[in-house]
């Protein structure tokens, strides 16, 4: 059974939440501050964290890297801001997903699996290598010359894992939101762009690496063999 952490200081929205994710077989944690989720984490294994953005003590944006240092689940905000700028924000802090109160349980559900399937699957290749990038998808991980890991987040990790297994092929916006968050709105297209241009700022910190994420403008990225 997959465990759901679930934090929000909304008595409400906990029970509403609660009690359809456990008609849909999960086990369900709840929290009321992000305090106490990060002091649980000790004791609890969460497979997806559900995190409200506004709360007491420590908010939710504020929480999402401190719940990544101690935990690999992924993390889906929940929040009443809707706006372009609140989405990018919440996914640059650190978050797998971002959904935007009210929202609808079934595609809560749908997500949750999404996310937890996207940590769970299990990758053949132990090593994709165009040197002198190396990527290994059993740890997730991202190396140069097989020596120093290139740190990346969950999300930039997956757009390069993504651009690197069909090389020379134009992926599209589109494409890149489905692979990431299950779905895919015109106004994820920034969302994507910042964080193309994060991968590519860090790419460009390691010689011969310079140039292997190219911009198609107007269509998406590809993965240009580092020559």
């Amino acid at each position: 059974m997959d465990s759901i952490m679930l934090i929000d200081d909304d008595k409400d929205v906990i029970k509403i939440n609660s009690d359809y994710l456990t008609s849909e077989g999960y086990q369900v944690d709840i929290f009321y501050t992000a305090d106490d989720a990060i002091s649980a984490l000790s004791t609890h294994k969460p497979d997806c964290i559900l995190l409200d953005i506004m709360m007491p003590g420590t908010d939710g944006l504020t929480a999402v890297p401190i719940l990544k240092k101690m935990t690999s689940a992924p993390i889906i905000l929940l929040s009443g801001r809707g706006s372009e700028d609140d989405r990018v924000d919440g996914l640059l802090s650190g978050a797998d997903d971002y959904m935007v109160k009210p929202y609808s349980l079934k595609e809560l559900s749908a997500r949750i699996k999404l996310q937890i399937r996207k940590k769970t699957h299990t990758k053949t290749a132990n090593t994709i290598s165009y040197p002198p990038l190396q990527i290994k998808p059993l740890d997730h991980k991202v190396f140069y010359n097989d020596e120093s890991e290139i740190a990346l987040s969950n999300r930039e990790y997956e757009l390069l894992f993504m651009l690197v297994s069909s090389p020379g092929e134009v992926i599209s916006f589109e494409k890149i939101g489905l692979h990431i968050w299950g779905v895919y709105q015109e106004s994820d297209r920034r969302s994507i762009m910042v964080m193309a241009s994060r991968l590519r700022k860090k790419l460009e910190g390691y010689n011969g690496l310079e140039n292997c994420l190219e911009t198609s403008y107007g269509k998406g990225y590809k993965f240009v063999i580092p020559k």
